[in-house]
């Protein structure tokens, strides 16, 4: 394998995607039903939702990545961020496998691109403070913000 490139999700990802997004579920210890999926899929096809989805595609047209993002809005500066909400790389596919060019960089690099296309102001994103492989990645490729984030659930 030589090389890869970063698509929108299409109907013919499917199977990849429930693969790797079931995968990246796991990795997190998040239950996650084959519905919830359905719900996810429903979103990244739906033009009226605001989620996107790019994949990273090898040369067979498999996808070995995913990234799920949006945008949000920032009215402290008045302006639209991106948020990624979502990046998983099959493990076999992690590091410079490719090419030299890492997937996860990659996928992060065409997020940016877009919000640079669509005028956004930053890319954020959290991750667990145990996910160290990906704490590396995002160490090289963005700046570490000194927030925290809290939540109140439902």
């Amino acid at each position: 394998m030589t090389g890869f490139r970063i698509v929108p999700v299409e109907a013919r990802h499917r199977a990849d995607w429930d693969r790797l997004y079931a995968g990246y579920a796991e990795f997190y210890g998040v239950t996650q039903t084959p519905e919830m999926r359905d719900r996810v899929w429903s979103w990244l096809h739906d033009p009226a939702h605001e989620s996107c989805g790019l994949v990273a595609e090898d040369e067979a047209g498999r996808a070995v990545g995913l990234a799920h993002f949006r945008p949000f809005a920032r009215p402290l500066s008045a302006s639209t961020g991106g948020y990624l909400d979502d990046l998983f790389v099959d493990p076999q596919m992690r590091g410079p496998q490719m090419d030299g060019r890492r997937v996860a960089d990659a996928l992060i690099e065409a997020i940016a691109e877009e919000g640079r296309r669509r005028g956004w102001s930053v890319i954020r994103w959290i991750t667990a403070e145990s996910n160290a492989r990906a704490r590396a990645v995002y160490d090289r490729v963005a700046k570490l913000t000194p927030w925290r984030t809290y939540d109140i659930p439902l």
